[in-house]
């Protein structure tokens, strides 16, 4: 464990104080391994979890779980970002996470993956020192309960045919099937194919990519599946190659990682294949980005798949919180993440009812986490 203490700081406006951050990197097993596009692999994978704690007795968690390989991120990095940062974090006021985060992104711009933790510690915070939940401070729960899809990894078709078919026994309507990890597009035909034969007429298919197929494997693989009811996500490694291949196919797209900032998110729209988007909490830094890009994303009208990269019960709580006080005509779907791997982090965290999640009602992220599962911190800064 390193322990490490950081310069004096003197507050800045009122109310509680941070005292000390602590940090975890845990292992995060999938029940199933996750094969796709371009040699990326989801199997066991680390989180990170860090534990802000104020001078009031409150403390906010944060989760950050990046998929090597996959994006600009590594969970490794977020130690030695927090370390940067102390001196803004430590004496610094917790509530109202967007003040602290502006005066982060001043001493360390950009890491956004490692500000994405922090940014939900000191939602969580917040929320507790308002005594509401996320949700209610971003404008009010919108529905219930949030539609889930169900992912499927890029394995033989009948088997992925499969798992789609179980899981709409299970109440899922929204299917994602993985696609390219053989690098055979005539079988990437013949899994969507099966998917979609399997689930019948209604439920949403669509095949990702992970940007890792070429612009002529997309667009024979979506002029394969022309004539079902099939979207496309993120097939290409630029904005402009998934330009290409949705010109070619007629097919509706999502965008997922090459949809990060505004500048992106309005790249997507004007070239028109952002006709559903995922935002995920680590791409744009945290929960306070991510509901500006919530917000440009109603204006442009594109319906939003909100979630993270990977994680456990704190992402997933905080990406529900998001969801739920979004317009739902605009909320494709969530992700239940912490349904995927193990272990669990808190015992009281939603999970998947029937094709559907509701997020939690207690105060902050409205999750207990079983600190005692987590072991000795592998940082602190105090």
């Amino acid at each position: 464990m390193n322990r490490i203490a950081s310069p004096a700081l003197t507050p800045v406006g009122t109310g509680q104080r941070i005292t000390r951050l602590r940090l975890w990197h845990v292992p995060l097993t999938s029940h199933t391994a996750y094969y796709m596009a371009d040699g990326k692999t989801c199997d066991t994978v680390e989180t990170v979890i860090i534990a802000v704690d104020t001078d009031a007795g409150l403390t906010g968690w944060g989760e950050v779980c990046p998929i090597p390989h996959y994006l600009p991120a590594y969970a490794r990095g977020v130690a030695p970002a927090l370390q940067e940062l102390a001196p803004v974090i430590l004496g610094g006021a917790p509530v109202g996470a967007e003040a602290l985060m502006a005066r982060a992104d001043a001493i360390l711009p950009g890491h956004v993956y490692a500000k994405s933790a922090l940014d939900i510690a000191l939602w969580d915070i917040t929320g507790q020192a308002a005594g509401l939940p996320i949700h209610a401070l971003m404008g009010g729960r919108r529905q219930e309960s949030l539609p889930l899809y169900h992912s499927i990894t890029c394995v033989d078709p009948d088997k992925m045919a499969r798992i789609a078919h179980e899981a709409k026994a299970n109440g899922i309507t929204q299917f994602q099937a993985k696609l390219g990890a053989l690098g055979d597009w005539q079988t990437d035909i013949e899994r969507l194919v099966k998917v979609r034969e399997a689930v019948g007429p209604g439920p949403l298919v669509y095949g990702d990519w992970n940007c890792g197929a070429t612009t002529l494997d997309a667009i024979r693989v979506g002029r394969g599946v022309a004539h079902l009811d099939i979207m496309l996500e993120q097939p290409c490694a630029t904005l402009e190659d998934c330009a290409r291949v949705q010109s070619a196919t007629g097919l509706p797209m999502k965008l997922d990682e090459l949809a990060h900032d505004t500048a992106s998110l309005l790249k997507g729209h004007r070239l028109g294949i952002m006709d559903a988007v995922a935002l995920k909490l680590s791409k744009f830094g945290g929960l306070s980005p991510s509901r500006r890009a919530r917000d440009l994303c109603l204006h442009l009208g594109a319906k939003m798949c909100i979630e993270c990269t990977w994680g456990s019960d704190i992402v997933t709580a905080a990406a529900l919180h998001l969801g739920a006080a979004t317009p739902p005509n605009l909320v494709l779907n969530v992700c239940d993440l912490s349904g995927y791997v193990s272990p669990r982090l808190a015992p009281d965290a939603p999970t998947r009812d029937h094709g559907r999640i509701a997020p939690p009602d207690g105060p902050g992220l409205g999750i207990t986490i079983d600190e005692g599962s987590l072991g000795t911190p592998d940082l602190i800064l105090d």
